[in-house]
């Protein structure tokens, strides 16, 4: 188990928590919140015993979002009255970081569950959007807040969740900032799964991100690698890269084991290799 500032990680091959772990503030992401997943995600992703990452929170709930006082001293561009060129140009990379901090996420080869209990508002719908799958319990609430406290979300919300729930949705909770129900967000496709409380929930992230680790490493992360590829791209597009990942992947040893399974009648075991 990895203590790190604001998360705490267990590995627990072939799965992997990540949990946002400052359950006294409510999981509020201060400047370690987005700083650290950059080092986290790509130690991950390096790892060839994990296949799949669930990020949840501690205590009451997954993220009250932003940490708004805490941040205040990463970011003295804000109460700087000369607002110059200069001050600008500082904020400017100030706000690349906040997004690679949770473009780390995305950026993970292997896949990423949510696993979302209580409050996901702002910052934590930033970072839910981030993943892969997104399950949650009954009492999760979801709000993609910003324009209620006088900002524009701009560390990716604005251009994930659109992909998700459709541009209809995805505007109207920018607009209004309001807070959605489990339920809403499972009719939104915001979610794809609401449970009964949060340990259900837990023990389906777990089933679910199982379900994951015992396909095909190579092929799981490829076809993660298509999929964010083609955010964007025209279908000739996506048809072409898939068909060079294609090339590169196959034959593998996964593949030769998935075809002596079958003909031994077994499940077969995948090394990703």
């Amino acid at each position: 188990m990895q203590q790190h500032a604001f998360y705490l990680v267990d590995k627990k091959p072939p799965i992997a928590w990540v949990f946002l772990n400052r359950p006294e503030k409510k999981n509020a992401m201060g400047p370690m919140a987005w700083l650290e997943p950059i080092e986290i995600f790509a130690g991950l992703d390096n790892d060839p015993e994990i296949r799949v990452v669930i990020i949840a929170g501690k205590g009451a709930c997954f993220s009250a979002g932003i940490d708004l006082q805490g941040m205040v001293p990463h970011l003295p561009e804000l109460m700087d009255k000369n607002q110059s060129g200069a001050t600008k140009w500082r904020f400017l990379q100030k706000i690349k970081q906040l997004q690679d901090g949770i473009s780390a996420i995305e950026k993970c080869r292997k896949p990423v569950i949510a696993a979302i209990h209580g409050h996901c508002l702002g910052a934590g719908l930033d970072m839910a959007t981030a993943c892969d799958i997104r399950i949650c319990s009954e009492d999760a609430q979801f709000s993609l807040k910003e324009a209620a406290v006088g900002f524009v979300a701009d560390v990716g919300v604005l251009q994930r969740i659109p992909l998700i729930v459709g541009q209809g949705y995805a505007r109207e909770l920018a607009f209004t900032a309001k807070t959605i129900t489990a339920a809403r967000a499972k009719e939104m496709l915001l979610v794809n799964e609401v449970c009964r409380d949060s340990q259900t929930l837990m023990e389906r992230a777990a089933e679910l991100a199982t379900e994951i680790a015992d396909n095909s490493p190579l092929a799981v992360q490829a076809s993660k690698d298509v999929l964010n590829y083609c955010v964007g791209k025209s279908i000739d597009d996506g048809l072409k890269y898939v068909a060079s990942i294609s090339a590169n992947i196959i034959p593998s040893k996964d593949l030769l084991e998935a075809i002596t399974a079958f003909a031994e009648k077994r499940k077969p075991k995948f090394t990703g290799t």
